[in-house]
């Protein structure tokens, strides 16, 4: 190499080192400066109330986590009553913090269908996407039975507190001491058969959601599927089930949980909450 070269070049990379540092400690400082200049500052009501919120940030709420939940309260643009994974106790920390009211009813989700593997026939041999929203968008779902679970799992995926496994019968189970009533499973099940209800919910629960009035396809579709018989609702002793939809609906104000309609349902759809799910 040329006498002389290395000097230079030894120069050239000292200067260019000490003019990186003088441009970034320029650059920091003036960062630093905009920084308390444009500064928003801080609602001390916000951060009261993100204290008393559970900091899931699962976004059930509506809002871009537990902070964004916290601003909104803050301005007034959101109730005390949204965030059901902290369910009432939070709700009354919030309604002390902002002095208002709220009634807030804590739920959990029920998979209002009993279409496993061993009950359903599928539509034929299936090999695309698999997820319950693929399937359902290219296929039209994977079991004769157009309203039955497609077992793919996508609302096990989508929980953020492990309260849904999928059985090896293909089905998701809730596990109700862990279910906060966030609803993101109900938001992501295309088929709309998970149902959010009261955690205190007593009473009979129709766990299927087929609408077919033809009852020798149900039966061919689904062996556990709702028939339309009308044996629920003439042997009710309330007569609190309503038959005029192609589901029986529970009128609750009504039912005493007496189990008849459980009894008498040839499929056996009918369950009631407090004794043949809530304990499972």
């Amino acid at each position: 190499m040329t006498p002389g070269i290395v000097p230079a070049l030894s120069a050239i990379v000292l200067i260019t080192a000490v003019f990186s540092a003088l441009l970034a400690f320029t650059l920091g400082a003036a960062l630093g400066f905009f920084r308390k200049v444009f500064a928003v500052p801080d609602d001390p009501l916000a951060g009261r109330i993100r204290e008393v919120l559970p900091g899931a940030n699962c976004g059930a709420c509506g809002y871009p986590g537990c902070d964004g939940y916290a601003a909104a309260l803050a301005a007034g643009n959101a109730g005390p009553g949204a965030c059901s994974v902290g369910g009432k106790e939070t709700a009354d920390k919030l309604t002390a913090i902002l002095g208002v009211s709220a009634n807030v009813i804590s739920t959990v989700t029920v998979l209002a269908c009993q279409g496993s593997k061993l009950h359903t026939v599928p539509k034929g041999l299936y090999t695309g996407l698999e997820t319950c929203r693929g399937a359902k968008l290219s296929a039209g779902g994977t079991k004769l039975c157009a309203w039955g679970c497609l077992g793919f799992g996508d609302c096990v995926k989508k929980c953020k507190f492990g309260a849904l496994s999928l059985q090896d019968n293909g089905l998701p189970k809730v596990d109700y001491a862990k279910c906060t009533g966030c609803r993101l499973c109900i938001a992501e099940c295309p088929q709309q058969i998970l149902k959010g209800i009261p955690r205190d919910q007593k009473g009979a629960l129709v766990l299927c959601s087929n609408r077919n009035p033809n009852r020798q396809q149900i039966s061919r579709a689904c062996k556990i599927a709702c028939i339309k018989c009308g044996l629920c609702a003439r042997n009710c002793p309330q007569n609190c089930i309503d038959l005029s939809g192609l589901i029986p609906v529970v009128d609750y104000a009504k039912c005493t949980s007496c189990g008849t309609c459980a009894e008498k349902c040839p499929t056996k759809t009918f369950k009631i909450f407090e004794r043949d799910l809530a304990a499972v």
